[in-house]
């Protein structure tokens, strides 16, 4: 039995004290990488577009009705919003987590050069200010920019009602398209400068490099085309028949 000992206690010494190189503990997985961005050129295209046909202004029932019914959405949430319950709010952002857990952002600088990334809808405003900010010229950074939605929706890191939100309590969920314009009172002349339509966009070379053409809007006749071939539209033209008179004022 002495010489069966010391053959059994060799390998259980071996196991008690593994070397931690040999055998390192499993990593945990990455996290899947976003898309990388995209750089769209300026349109190179000379030729103005075609001119909108008068009944392409000229809005049928079809349209209306959707005006109203955004109107009234918008209307309704306004009021209902601070009635709402905390868990009742928060239930419906899980559903737009859910549903869009990636926001698409376009940033369009004056010169029209769109700069495109995708984040996670959880972000916030300031993790794309960061990345337009890693994509501009050296000499450009120290200049302060404002990221708006036009008319006038500022879109600033500094607002207490915009930096503590996510990208999809901000409503820019699944994608949206962002203008810059640089404001700065520490730098006023260069941010006046940089603000004109004719500056190229002042991104980095490697950022300019990758740039691709942005694809042609479909024309005017596809549009129509494929809009009389679609059942709402054929139903919206019926509908337009039926508008009371007071309605067809305007369209004389």
């Amino acid at each position: 039995m002495s010489d069966t000992i010391p053959a059994e206690a060799g390998p259980s010494t071996s196991t008690e004290a593994p070397n931690p190189i040999e055998n390192p503990p499993p990593l945990a997985p990455e996290p899947e990488p976003l898309p990388s961005f995209k750089v769209y050129k300026p349109s190179s295209s000379a030729a103005p577009p075609p001119p909108l046909p008068d009944d392409f202004f000229t809005p049928n029932a079809a349209d209306l009705k959707l005006a109203q019914s955004g109107l009234a959405a918008r209307t309704e949430a306004l009021v209902n919003a601070p009635l709402q319950l905390r868990a009742a709010r928060d239930a419906t952002e899980r559903s737009k987590r859910d549903r869009w857990p990636n926001t698409t952002i376009r940033i369009r600088f004056t010169d029209r050069t769109q700069l495109e990334q995708v984040f996670p809808s959880t972000s916030k405003i300031r993790a794309v200010y960061a990345f337009v900010r890693g994509a501009l010229h050296d000499d450009v950074k120290p200049v302060k920019f404002v990221l708006y939605q036009p008319p006038k929706r500022d879109l600033k890191v500094s607002d207490p009602a915009v930096r503590d939100l996510t990208l999809s309590e901000l409503y820019l969920a699944p994608s949206s398209v962002l203008l810059l314009r640089f404001e700065d009172s520490a730098h006023e002349e260069r941010a006046h400068a940089l603000n004109g339509s004719d500056v190229p966009a002042p991104l980095v070379p490697d950022v300019l490099a990758q740039a691709i053409e942005l694809p042609a809007p479909p024309s005017v006749d596809a549009v129509s085309a494929s809009g009389s071939s679609s059942g709402p539209s054929s139903v919206a033209s019926k509908l337009e028949k039926k508008l009371p008179k007071w309605m067809k004022i305007g369209k004389k």
